[in-house]
């Protein structure tokens, strides 16, 4: 199965357009099927997991990353909505940073939706942007896990840099960790339902990259 490039990410990318305030490089979030750390913890404690996180960072960060297409059957093995339909594959970068951490508009866009998805292990406050402009197809970036009191609301524009959100603490996010879920939607994708879909499962993957491409390009300077 395809593997992030982390490193190569956090020494040529970056998350600059994103978030600002980044330090050093990050920690490198391995959720795949297989970390046998995930099979000795409570998942669902994810205040306990947050403060393991943190007690990895490595000196000097301030934020982590995980990957695309990572497989994640034993972190999802408590989220009935992925078991019952066997999707454990990982559609976008999850970016631990501090709760309450804002984020820009890494290129113009216009607000297409923004809400609150209620229930342990969903997205909590989440937010669609709508990407159009010269020379590319139009394109969405989404982002779950957020603070519902911070996003604008549908039809906002937002120019490149302004901020539009905050990253929710556990009672705002789903019960998650503190990090947005950071996945690209082609129109093809949000005609299939990816929306709220930030798995899907093995039969999927030979169309994904077209439906959910790969958020690194999208932050490359």
């Amino acid at each position: 199965m395809l593997r992030y490039p982390y490193m190569l990410y956090a020494r040529h990318a970056g998350l600059g357009p994103l978030f600002r305030n980044l330090r050093g490089d990050p920690l490198l979030l391995d959720l795949s099927t297989g970390n046998h750390l995930l099979e000795r913890i409570d998942v669902r404690d994810q205040k306990s997991f947050q403060s393991m996180l943190e007690g990895r960072l490595p000196a000097g960060a301030n934020w982590g990353l995980g990957g695309y297409l990572e497989r994640r059957d034993t972190l999802l093995r408590d989220c009935p909505q992925m078991v019952s339909e066997e999707r454990y594959f990982h559609l976008g970068l999850d970016v631990m940073v501090p709760v309450g951490s804002t984020l820009h508009a890494p290129l113009d866009a216009v607000v297409s939706q923004s809400g609150y998805e209620e229930g342990e292990g969903n997205y909590g406050g989440f937010i669609l942007l709508k990407h159009a402009g010269d020379g590319f197809e139009p394109f969405y970036s989404f982002y779950g896990h957020l603070d519902p009191d911070s996003l604008p609301p549908s039809a906002t524009r937002l120019a490149a840099g302004a901020e539009f959100a905050r990253i929710g603490d556990f009672h705002q996010n789903g019960n998650w960790y503190h990090h947005t879920h950071l996945q690209i939607v082609t129109v093809g994708g949000l005609k299939k339902g990816y929306l709220h879909k930030g798995y899907c499962a093995r039969k999927d993957l030979p169309e994904i990259t077209d439906l959910c491409p790969d958020p690194v390009p999208f932050f490359k300077r």
